[in-house]
């Protein structure tokens, strides 16, 4: 019988029984899957560019961002919905990525144990989301959701504001210097119940 030629390069035998050579392939393979996914998001203005309406948060507004996070109120409450029939006709217009852009980080999540609050802005008054803060059972009996009853007595950072909106305009925010400079002035004297609800009272506007 005649010799069989020798086959070269990689041979399935060889990837197979080299764990370093598989590994390293499956890497390739998905940082060029990533790559094909990804990139191309990145010159999509439906993803880079604000949908009109949609403006930099107010320096009081920021700040109650800011204790949104801290508290964890991301942790149960998303701020994404999704495109089905289901979602959008509970909550609103689907969630776009041009509403997103100045947030950073964003707070779209995949778990949502309490209502979604993309569109929140609006729906409720001030004075109610200031009582659901202090105690939510005041206003929605069977919530049990914690009580955040400190932000009605702790006064917003103001010395921290500038700094903050001139590192969000280092990552594309338009913040002007006028903006930076009267930041602290804004916020000076308020307490972070007044920031957060400042916050949530703009979430989704430019979509409704």
């Amino acid at each position: 019988m005649a010799n069989q030629p020798k086959s070269s390069g990689l041979s399935h035998e060889k990837i197979e029984t080299s764990n370093f050579l598989m590994i390293v392939l499956i890497l390739v393979v998905l940082l060029a899957g990533g790559m094909v996914e990804i990139v191309p998001l990145f010159f999509q203005k439906s993803t880079t560019e604000p949908i009109k309406g949609i403006q930099p948060y107010t320096a009081l507004q920021l700040a109650g961002r800011d204790v949104y996070i801290r508290e964890g109120c991301y942790n149960c409450h998303s701020q994404m919905i999704r495109p089905f029939r289901a979602e959008t006709l509970r909550y609103g217009h689907y969630s776009v990525a041009g509403e997103s852009v100045y947030d950073h980080p964003f707070q779209w999540g995949s778990k949502r144990t309490g209502p979604d609050l993309a569109r929140v802005g609006g729906k409720y008054s001030d004075e109610w989301h200031r009582i659901h803060l202090v105690n939510p059972r005041d206003v929605v009996p069977e919530s049990n959701m914690p009580a955040y009853p400190w932000l009605a007595t702790n006064l917003v950072d103001a010395e921290s504001l500038p700094s903050h909106l001139a590192a969000l305009r280092k990552v594309g925010v338009p913040y002007t210097d006028e903006q930076i400079a009267k930041a602290s002035e804004e916020v000076k004297g308020k307490t972070e119940l007044e920031a957060t609800i400042a916050y949530l009272q703009v979430l989704g506007l430019a979509l409704k």
